[in-house]
C-alpha cells in the first residue's frame, strides 16, 4: 500500500466516495451514515483543491484517507506534520475485511505519513489523530526505545501520537 496525495482524477474524493458508497450499500449500509464523509466534503468543495488530502491504496482499493498538514507549532522548535480527519473504507467499519486487516491499514497509513515526513513534507515531528482512543493499541509497540527505532520521542495519550524523529543522518550511522 502507498500513501499518495489526492490529486490523479482517478484517485478523486468523488471516485473514492462511489466506491466506499457501493461497498456499504452492497451489505444493506446506508453510505450517508458513516461518519467522517462531510469532512471530506468540505475539503475538496474547490475544484481541484486537495487541502493536504492523502489516501492510502493498493493497485485494488482506497483504504483510507486523511488530511496532512505540514506547520510551524510553538511547542515544537522545526515544522511538524499533523495527520487528522482519519477514515478508512467501509468494509473495515462493517466487518467486511478482519480486525487485523484495519490495524494494518492504520500502521501503513502511519507508515506512509512518518515516510512523507522524510521526503516531500520534511518535518521532524508528527501529530497523528487516529480515530478512536482504542486504536492506540496498534501502536503501543513503538514506544519501546530500540537502537534502530526512527523515533527519538514516541507517546500516545488519548488517540493522539506525537513523536520526534531521530536525524537520518544520526541513525544510519
Amino acid at each position: 500500500m502507498r500513501l499518495l496525495p489526492l490529486k490523479d482524477p482517478e484517485r478523486s474524493w468523488r471516485n473514492i466516495k462511489a466506491q466506499w458508497k457501493k461497498d456499504a450499500e452492497g451489505v444493506g449500509e446506508e453510505f450517508a451514515t458513516f461518519g467522517g464523509n462531510a469532512v471530506f466534503d468540505a475539503l475538496t468543495s474547490k475544484e481541484g483543491d486537495s487541502q493536504g488530502l492523502y489516501y492510502l491504496a493498493d493497485a485494488a482499493r482506497v483504504h483510507a484517507l486523511c488530511q496532512v498538514r505540514r506547520m510551524l507549532m510553538s511547542k515544537y522548535p522545526t515544522p511538524a506534520l499533523s495527520a487528522r480527519f482519519v477514515n478508512v473504507s467501509p468494509i473495515y467499519d462493517l466487518g467486511l475485511a478482519a480486525a487485523g486487516d484495519y490495524a494494518q491499514v492504520l500502521v501503513a497509513l502511519f507508515s506512509g505519513v512518518v515516510w512523507l515526513s522524510r521526503d516531500a513534507l520534511a518535518a521532524s515531528h508528527i501529530r497523528f489523530f487516529l480515530k478512536s482512543p482504542g486504536d492506540s493499541q496498534f501502536f503501543a509497540a513503538l514506544k519501546a526505545e530500540t537502537p534502530l527505532s526512527p523515533f527519538s520521542r514516541f507517546t500516545i495519550e488519548g488517540a493522539l501520537i506525537e513523536c520526534s524523529l531521530k536525524d537520518a543522518k544520526a541513525a544510519a550511522s
